[in-house]
């Protein structure tokens, strides 16, 4: 047998038979490593275990450590959870299953729902076909052969999957008396899946088409040990506690009606006081860096959308449009054509670039009914917009002057953890290499001088201008999806836009777009989450509760409550005939920072008990000395 050399990623070369496995190369490697492995890439090539390397190649040994072999462990659960199910439902058919972001699911066309006992037994049906140990195999046959075995199956979902592949080889994944359609790879044997736990149960529209059969979509998580499934189910319960849509409601701050419609979130009062506070706060920063204030409507002329490329290449997002006098109107997706248009509303110079429009303008865009999820995902929202233009020459100080405003923004509101991707030019685009060139390294350096570290994403980019994403991490070490800063070559070429240069000839701007918070109800919804609901004394929208003891201090703690006002600082008052512990746990439970109780010793005194959220007592005070307190550490925004 011929010898070939496997190179690792250390970069050691091992000289081994052609035609050994992945499993054997693992275990040439190391005793542990061949316990961990789950599958191999060879090349770059993600294969299975099982599959002969008889070439040279860079090989990786892929465990549940890496992005990769996580997506193999969980695809390879949910193939374990559809055998259990099918073997328990035998009449149950079979859609799809995949690995997702964290977890997997499969969908199944069954007579009835699933109920959370009908889960509890496919959890023990999983743990008999993990026990038995069952290897798990690949065939590769003709899509014909395909066809005439999930027909003869009567699995009409994977016979309608099979028609749409190309003619040629299909590959099958057998294990026991299981089988399914699938590219793989997957784990070699049932035994290697250890530690799993389905979650839920949920509707799902087959191919997610609400015009096709809904199905039912079994949810789960799995792990390589016991211990990291109860880690992870204990950090589940403390999301499920965050959940902005629950604490929402519990902390009455918004509200999604379907008489108002799917999407379109009602801001309740202290919801909408912590809104404007964003608002003011972004507002205020904008001004402090030379941004200008702009307003655009809610609708525009449909030839507005041809001529942005949104009727084109945005229309199955957009609302249907409206009948004005002979015209057709779309509400609007996005607000660049807007801002260009003010922008072209007269002959521009070199002098006054760069041009900064910021608005919080107000979007509206169709997403579908099966993804639309509290405030995280609606239909409409308002957008913390800015458009610049500038001269090519002035683009690289002005990223980085974006990127440091951005990063700056963000740390205010308590996020210090971010994680940057530059996207740079797919295989279909517009603009010549030279802009492309320049905007992606303006992009690194403007990272770079803020210490901001990033990935590159090679091809990701729009088709017209690379972008630097932002994403923040959580309390929990959740990633989100925040800022975005994107280069446009196509608006700019599409609107014919121009400036006299200090040549007096007309020259085309680039244009950039930039969402710092993303949309104000998407980073709402993560701010709730990321706090709990315990907002810091700056956001939060009652920062001070006054409870009076008896009827007797009650013109004093009005007049407590009336000073603390007076002084900006959001003010409630408790004159309710309860007991002093019952409105205390009322306040507690609205999460107000301080809580100040008013007895006679403090009227005596004139001053207030002064009580922290969490319980901490701080003791007795003036009222101007706490006031001056409070103004300082809401001037401070800790």
């Amino acid at each position: 047998m011929s010898e070939i050399q496997l190179r690792l990623p250390d970069g050691q070369q091992k000289s081994v038979p052609s035609g050994i496995t992945g499993q054997e190369v693992a275990e040439n490697i190391g005793s542990r490593l061949a316990k961990d492995a789950l599958a191999i890439k060879v090349d770059g090539r993600l294969q299975d275990l099982s599959i002969p390397v008889e070439r040279s190649a860079a090989i990786e040994i892929v465990t549940f450590g890496t992005p990769e072999g996580r997506e193999v462990y969980w695809h390879s659960t949910s193939h374990l959870m559809a055998h259990a199910v099918k073997q328990l439902f035998p009449q149950a058919k079979l859609a799809i299953g995949p690995a997702i972001d964290e977890g997997y699911y499969y969908d199944f066309d069954y007579e009835r729902p699933f109920t959370p006992e009908d889960l509890v037994k496919i959890e023990t049906r999983m743990s008999e076909l993990t026990k038995a140990a069952t290897l798990i195999t690949r065939k590769v046959v003709s899509k014909a052969e395909a066809l005439a075995f999930f027909r003869q199956k009567a699995e009409t979902y994977k016979v309608e999957l099979i028609n749409e592949l190309p003619d040629g080889s299909i590959s099958i994944y057998e294990q026991g008396d299981f089988a399914d359609l699938c590219r793989g790879p997957h784990v070699f044997s049932t035994a290697k899946i250890k530690s799993f736990k389905l979650l839920s149960v949920a509707g799902a529209y087959w191919r997610g088409d609400e015009k096709k059969k809904m199905l039912q979509r079994i949810y789960g998580i799995s792990f390589t040990t016991k211990e990291a499934l109860d880690q992870y189910l204990v950090r589940l319960e403390e999301i499920k506690r965050r959940d902005h849509r629950k604490l929402g409601r519990d902390l009455d701050l918004f509200s999604v009606s379907d008489e108002v419609g799917g999407g379109l979130a009602l801001w309740h009062p202290r919801g909408a006081m912590i809104r404007k506070t964003i608002e003011d706060f972004w507002r205020d920063e904008h001004q402090r860096n030379g941004y200008d204030f702009v307003f655009t409507p809610h609708v525009g002329r449909g030839a507005l959308w041809e001529t942005s490329g949104h009727l084109g290449f945005y229309r199955e997002n957009m609302y249907s449009s409206m009948e004005v006098e002979g015209q057709e109107y779309y509400v609007k997706p996005m607000n660049c054509p807007f801002h260009i248009m003010i922008y072209k509303n007269k002959l521009r110079s070199y002098r006054e670039l760069p041009m900064r429009y910021a608005e919080l303008g107000t979007v509206y865009r169709f997403e579908r009914s099966g993804v639309l999820h509290g405030l995280l995902r609606v239909r409409g929202f308002t957008q913390d917009d800015a458009h610049i233009f500038v001269a090519p020459e002035d683009m690289e100080a002005e990223i980085i002057r974006v990127i440091d405003f951005t990063v700056r923004m963000l740390k205010t509101f308590g996020f210090e953890d971010f994680k940057a991707y530059i996207a740079t030019r797919p295989e279909k685009s517009v603009g010549d290499n030279t802009m492309w060139e320049q905007a992606t390294q303006a992009l690194k350096v403007a990272a770079n001088k803020v210490n901001l570290s990033y990935e590159m994403d090679d091809g990701g980019g729009a088709f017209y201008g690379p972008k630097i994403d932002i994403k923040i991490k959580d309390a929990l070490g959740r990633l989100w999806q925040c800022s975005t800063v994107q280069f446009d070559f196509n608006e700019p070429e599409r609107f014919d836009m121009t400036y006299i240069g200090v040549d007096n000839q007309a020259h085309r701007p680039y244009m950039i777009h930039r969402a710092l918070l993303g949309s104000i109800e998407r980073f709402f919804g993560m701010l709730i989450e990321h706090y709990a609901g315990a907002f810091p004394v700056w956001l939060a929208p009652v920062q001070v509760k006054v409870l009076s003891i008896t009827d007797k201090q009650l013109d004093y703690a009005k007049g407590m409550r009336d000073a603390l006002l007076a002084a900006g600082i959001r003010t409630e008052l408790d004159v309710r005939s309860e007991k002093m512990g019952f409105k205390i746990r009322g306040a507690e439970l609205e999460k107000v920072p301080y809580i100040l109780v008013v007895g006679d010793k403090e009227m005596q005194q004139e001053a207030v008990a002064v009580r922290m959220r969490g319980g901490k007592d701080m003791g007795v005070m003036p009222l101007t000395q706490f006031i001056k307190n409070m103004r300082k550490t809401i001037e401070e925004k800790k």
